[in-house]
């Protein structure tokens, strides 16, 4: 959704776009001081919720809707600011201990984060003549082990921050989560459409990139870039209008954006393990039609991994083994 309405952003007119960001600032504000039990309304947003606002939420069908919530993965702070300055803000169902119920995180790391673990009578007894599941997913004093990996803040509000599965152990055995290094990455380049981190039993990290394009009546990613696509490479001083330009190209300008970004995220690495060595820019955008998304728009690792093992091994400068 956030992609689309960034992208319409980009086709709306000088005045539009300037109105637009009046009013998402003033959102923005006044979510903000919300949140922060601030009493005061920001001068004007009656006006932008009346100008702005309302029409966003009719366009997307939510003009009925009480409150958006958010739940079962990570969500970047980029997006939750986004619907914050439209007035939606996005409520993610993680916080606080309910009443009757305790919560722990399981071997956490230097950082605080391990897997969240559920005990109270909210958890089930088990997996119905499973006996094998459920001793993998409940330990012997009944906590749940869910399998995702998350953190408490300052005041005790629990945030889920990826999955186990999804871990990278390096060949040096460091355990990496991969989607905050790769929501970064979106963050600080914006024409990057999809991430996704390798390193898994290797020496380094490098990274598969992909570039926003626009999709087909099929929903099938096409080689054009998208609007907001275009406007980074303009702001750039780059003419070129497809993905496959700026691959084959390796387009100077471009690509000296997204290693400046690489670099900006590597300086906020704790360690140098956690640090970005390679990346590449694929030639086609992941979609579900392709294989590389699940329903929800999750990657799919190991499909990706399969899909683009040459390029992998490209990347570190594996030889395959010989058949036969």
């Amino acid at each position: 959704m956030q992609e689309k309405m960034k992208a319409a952003g980009a086709k709306a007119s000088p005045l539009q776009r300037r109105v637009a960001g009046w009013a998402k600032g003033l959102g923005l504000q006044y979510n903000y001081s919300v949140m922060n039990k601030e009493p005061a309304v920001p001068w004007g947003f009656m006006l932008a919720n009346n100008l702005v606002f309302k029409k966003v939420r009719e366009a997307l069908g939510l003009d009925r809707c009480r409150g958006c919530f958010t739940g079962a993965a990570p969500m970047t702070r980029e997006t939750l600011e986004y619907f914050m300055s439209l007035n939606l803000p996005l409520l993610e169902l993680c916080g606080k201990v309910l009443r009757g119920g305790r919560t722990k995180l399981d071997r956490p790391d230097e950082d605080g984060s391990g897997e969240v673990c559920f005990w109270g009578r909210h958890v089930f007894m088990g997996y119905l003549n499973m006996a094998d599941q459920t001793a993998e997913a409940l330990d012997p004093d009944g906590w749940l082990h869910s399998g995702d990996l998350g953190r408490h803040d300052g005041n005790n509000f629990l945030f889920i921050t990826g999955r186990i599965k999804e871990l990278i152990i390096t060949a040096g055995g460091e355990n990496i989560p991969p989607v905050p290094i790769e929501d970064a990455v979106k963050a600080e380049a914006s024409i990057v459409s999809n991430a996704m981190l390798l390193g898994d039993k290797l020496k380094f990290l490098s990274m598969f990139l992909t570039l926003k394009c626009e999709a087909d009546e099929n929903g099938e990613p096409t080689d054009d870039l998208s609007p907001e696509a275009l406007a980074y490479c303009q702001r750039l001083g780059v003419t070129a209008t497809k993905i496959s330009e700026i691959v084959a190209n390796k387009e100077p300008a471009v690509y000296a954006a997204i290693q400046e970004a690489m670099e900006r995220i590597n300086a906020r690495s704790t360690s140098n393990a956690m640090k970005v060595q390679k990346w590449l820019i694929l030639d086609r955008d992941f979609s579900i039609t392709g294989g590389e998304l699940g329903p929800t728009l999750k990657l799919k690792r190991p499909v990706v991994t399969k899909k683009y093992q040459e390029k992998i091994n490209e990347l570190y400068s594996l030889v395959p083994e010989a058949q036969g």
